[in-house]
């Protein structure tokens, strides 16, 4: 894990939240809101991906219009014994999903599933997830209204 404290300084974190807010900014003008030669908010830009600090950049797309309109969570029960990498793989590569995480609790996974109507995450979740060896059951929260949905982390 990263000491975060010992890594990165003021203006490391300045520049982050610039990046998070609006990741095509120009480096001149990340340079200037920081007051740094661009040469050398590169160069800090640089090392923060080295780092694994800065993952990569994404472009956020609007599902609607892809017709993947429709989100749910998916509680997914395992056998005890199923919980390894195998599974974990076969989980990420069902339609749809988008997020897999290991949870605790119970033995299972929370997954976010995109698809275009109830039908279609009903026919992902009957034909593609349960039929996963070591996938016990499952539990659905359709989701009604997304009020935030971010990946930005509060520096």
């Amino acid at each position: 894990m990263i000491d975060i404290n010992r890594t990165i300084d003021d203006v490391d974190f300045q520049i982050l939240n610039i990046l998070q807010k609006k990741a095509r900014i120009p480096n001149a003008e990340v340079a200037r809101q920081v007051g740094m030669a661009p040469s050398a908010v590169l160069e800090r830009i640089r090392k923060l991906e080295e780092k694994g600090i800065i993952e990569g950049y994404e472009v956020r797309l609007n599902p609607v219009p892809f017709g993947q309109g429709l989100a749910a969570f998916v509680q997914v029960e395992i056998d005890r014994k199923s919980g390894n990498g195998t599974l974990e793989k076969q989980l990420a590569e069902v339609p749809g999903v988008q997020e897999v995480h290991q949870v605790a609790g119970e033995d299972g996974y929370l997954l976010k599933i995109r698809a275009a109507d109830p039908k279609q995450l009903g026919e992902v979740i009957r034909d593609k997830l349960l039929t996963i060896s070591g996938v016990r059951s499952s539990r659905t929260q359709v989701v009604l209204n997304t009020v935030k949905e971010t990946r930005r982390i509060e520096l």
